[in-house]
């Protein structure tokens, strides 16, 4: 089996859970954040780096290596670890996100997707099958099912119709996958309807995926639905297998998500923000080329003890934002990737502690106090 996973606490007040995920790369505890290396390369850092912060698992992105270098070039090289020089895990998404969100002028049909390259306008077809084709030349140790993350809003019939090929696709992708070092995980859709939902989880548990992605979520619909949704499916997929919220990184959302029994969550959010400047601390965010820092000479958060705030002050960081320099964007990156890792750490101890419903009131308190919240876009 390409990945072993086990349960070793529950919450028994919110069901959130502590665990180990082992892949053939080593050792993950759970719940835990992926950094997003999109084209094999998590953006202003380097591998070293964000292995140095603790990181052991990271994600790229299917659609983007097919286009640029191309999956052909990746496996001569090796495979994605030797290419990219990360020896820990990887997990690859199916491409099928960017096919919708992305690609100019895309066809949907039965048998795959025919999309406009958004870099060059080249036309290209990915079905099911070849998804998972470009997946196991890339070669990394988790791959999803090519499926379609219906817009939000849409309505009923539309979602309906959009669930069902998910479905369909996700048989063809276990047909067509071959390598068992990699793990297949199918992924629940079905909008913001929870009928939907509930019979996407059912589905995909029948068909005995060894993980499951909750995909669809964080898309422009309101917070208040991605929690329905997730509260629909904690009680439906299999206790013992992973289940991962695809594109959430926002704190709150973290936690929120870590609540309802996620283990696994991706997002550019972290990069994205902190390259405009943008950092997250214990009280919300902050933006730190803000005038009203050119004389604080504090670290990002008084109460992180990363790299950056050991070493660096907000005026520092500030002006390195003002003069252009590239420092800046890799010192407010660190950051906020340091400052997830240790909001993961923090949340597996409070659950094997017993202390998770106090962890969760506290930290949203503090971090909501300021009315800042994360921008949840998924693209990068």
């Amino acid at each position: 089996m390409a990945i072993k996973f086990r349960v070793e606490t529950t919450c028994p007040a919110t069901g959130a859970r502590a665990g180990r995920l082992s892949t053939p790369r080593g050792e993950l505890e759970t719940p835990v954040f992926m950094p997003v290396g999109t084209q094999a390369s998590v953006k202003t850092m380097t591998p070293h780096e964000v292995e140095a912060i603790g990181f052991r698992i990271i994600l790229a992105n299917t659609y983007h290596l097919y286009l640029r270098p191309g999956a052909d070039l990746v496996e001569e090289a090796g495979g994605l670890h030797r290419f990219m020089n990360w020896p820990h895990s990887i997990l690859t998404d199916s491409g099928g996100f960017q096919v919708f969100s992305l690609a100019r002028l895309r066809k949907i049909e039965e048998a795959g997707v025919t999309f406009q390259s958004h870099l060059d306008g080249s036309r290209h077809f990915i079905s099911p099958e070849k998804s998972i084709a470009i997946q196991e030349q890339l070669g990394a140790d988790i791959i999803m099912c090519f499926d379609e993350c219906p817009p939000y809003p849409c309505d009923y019939d539309y979602a309906r119709r959009s669930m069902e090929l998910t479905h369909r696709w996700a048989a063809r992708c276990q047909a067509a996958h071959r390598r068992r070092d990699q793990a297949l995980f199918g992924i629940v859709q079905g909008s913001v309807y929870p009928e939907l939902r509930a019979e996407s989880a059912r589905t995909l548990t029948e068909m005995d995926f060894p993980g499951y992605g909750i995909g669809g979520l964080s898309v422009g619909e309101p917070k208040e639905k991605m929690l329905e949704m997730l509260d629909v499916v904690h009680g439906l997929l299999p206790r013992d297998k992973p289940r991962y919220l695809m594109g959430v990184g926002a704190p709150d959302d973290l936690v929120e998500g870590v609540a309802r029994g996620v283990d696994m969550f991706d997002c550019v959010l972290p990069t994205r923000i902190g390259r405009h400047g943008t950092v997250f601390t214990r009280t919300g965010t902050i933006i730190v080329r803000d005038a009203r820092y050119a004389r604080d000479f504090g670290p990002l958060d008084p109460d992180c003890g990363c790299y950056v705030c050991q070493n660096y002050t907000r005026a520092y960081i500030r002006h390195l934002f003002k003069s252009g320099e590239v420092l800046a964007l890799r010192l407010a990156t660190w950051h906020n990737l340091a400052f997830l890792h240790r909001l993961m750490e923090e949340m597996r101890a409070a659950i094997r502690q017993g202390t998770f419903p106090a962890f969760r009131t506290e930290f949203l308190r503090m971090y909501r106090r300021a009315g800042t919240s994360g921008d949840p876009s998924k693209g990068d």
